[in-house]
């Protein structure tokens, strides 16, 4: 499968533009809330473009290279996801020129942008849906929807939505006119500077759809990354004909159950890993985006019940493991939220209000990360399963990277087997302890609980 070669040295941070950073208060839209007051549906806090070219400097300093920013389109809600016009940036977002200096700041820093396509539904406001709110049947857009009758009824939708939902009328993605236009989209923006597309809600359209789109993407734009959100099995998006890669909602899944929900022992949670990884097709996982939070989930210091030595594990294993990572804004810091709207809090800029242990571990393990090519490029194997302890190794050409877990609450001793030489000494990044493998095992007086090591071969 032949993925973007940049894909696998990158650093996602999902940004959602209206909670990020106030940059330009001048596009605020009417009744801003102060930044920090409790998000809502519907409620706006005036984060922008501009906010987030002023970020930019924190997001590189982090240790992340690619942006991921929800849909920045002409639309009516604080989301975007209701598209009312595809070529034409929010006035609440910025405009053209701020478009243009964000993408000129972004590659300035050797950083990648990513951009987040709407394409199974629009909003009411979107034109060819306004003429066949006003035409109904004579209108030339008539079969760029799907409506059930005349007129329309936008309160109780008597045409396709999304999600049942009358203001997300559903596209005609079947019509040949629909797809040229969202070709037509897809390839414009890309050449404006971007560097890849997230589709939204992927499952509910065709697979032959998004593969046409990919052909036409790739003819022109070879390094172009295409993902595709998926919460279930991304198998079919996989084969190397439609998407780069998926949302691994699946691994993020498995790590809660391991990690919180104490629903696996280590060797179980061994064999599921195994099942989920021989699940995906040759070569794909590398650019699959592995996440632990996102604006659809609650905030993962949430989902970890406000323990941030939970936060700190996953952490570890996300950021040592195959795939493109994605951190969702404040994540690092350890901002809290339930589920949506809660998870959209507007950014916490003060540091003396971050979680510094957790916000300290994302830094180290992205500068680990960046350091060695193997924890970015390097094949995965099981080390050691076993109770509440479970290893890996990173492996490329010569270098070997073992990360060692421990998810248990209390201390461990242990003897680990290690596929190491004997003799070879060996250097835990973290704490900058030695170790050397004696009788084939690295013994550890003391695993403290709830804690990551990362071990690299000193010689």
């Amino acid at each position: 499968m032949q993925i973007p070669d940049w894909v696998q040295d990158a650093v996602f941070y999902q940004i959602f533009p209206e909670r990020f950073r106030n940059g330009d208060p001048a596009n605020d839209p009417p009744g801003t809330e102060p930044w920090g007051a409790a998000p809502t549906r519907d409620n706006f806090f005036g984060g922008d473009l501009e906010g987030i070219i002023q970020g930019l400097d924190y997001i590189a300093d982090l240790g992340c290279n690619a942006l991921y920013l929800t849909p920045i389109f002409k639309a009516a809600t604080n989301h975007k996801y209701d598209t009312y016009d595809y070529f034409q940036i929010d006035p609440h977002f910025g405009d053209d020129t701020t478009f243009d200096r964000l993408v000129t700041e972004i590659k300035r820093r050797g950083m990648r942008l990513v951009l987040d396509g709407v394409f199974n539904h629009c909003g009411v406001g979107f034109a060819p849906f306004r003429d066949l709110l006003e035409q109904g049947e004579r209108s030339p857009y008539r079969d760029w929807f799907m409506p059930y009758g005349f007129p329309l009824r936008p309160e109780l939708p008597n045409y396709a939505t999304c999600g049942g939902v009358g203001w997300l009328p559903r596209l005609n993605t079947k019509n040949p006119e629909v797809e040229a236009f969202v070709q037509e989209v897809v390839l414009y923006w890309l050449g404006r500077g971007i560097d890849g597309w997230r589709m939204d809600v992927a499952y509910e359209l065709e697979p032959p759809f998004w593969r046409r789109l990919r052909q036409a993407v790739k003819a022109r734009y070879p390094e172009a990354y295409l993902v595709a959100e998926e919460w279930r099995d991304p198998w079919p998006f996989l084969q190397g004909d439609t998407f780069d890669g998926a949302m691994h909602y699946r691994l993020r899944e498995l790590l809660f159950d391991f990690f919180l929900k104490n629903a696996l022992a280590a060797d179980s949670f061994a064999r599921a890993l195994t099942l989920l990884r021989e699940r995906l097709p040759e070569g794909s996982e590398w650019g699959m985006l592995t996440l632990l939070g996102s604006h659809d989930t609650s905030r993962v210091l949430t989902e970890c019940s406000g323990n941030p030595k939970l936060v700190q594990l996953l952490f570890t294993f996300l950021l040592t493991y195959p795939g493109a990572p994605m951190l969702y804004y404040g994540d690092e810091n350890g901002m809290e939220g339930g589920n949506d709207p809660d998870c959209r809090r507007p950014m916490l800029w003060e540091p003396e209000r971050w979680k510094p242990e957790i916000r300290a571990t994302v830094r180290q393990m992205l500068a680990l990360r960046r350091a060695h090519p193997v924890l970015r490029r390097g094949a995965f194997e099981v080390a050691y399963a076993e109770d509440r302890v479970f290893a890996f190794y990173r492996v490329l050409g010569g270098e070997r990277v073992l990360v060692v877990l421990n998810n248990t609450p209390v201390p461990r001793e242990l003897a680990l087997p290690v596929a190491f030489p004997e003799g070879t000494h060996l250097i835990e990044v973290l704490s900058h302890k030695e170790f050397t493998v004696r009788n084939g095992s690295v013994h550890f007086a003391r695993l403290e609980p709830l804690r990551g090591w990362v071990l690299l071969s000193s010689g």
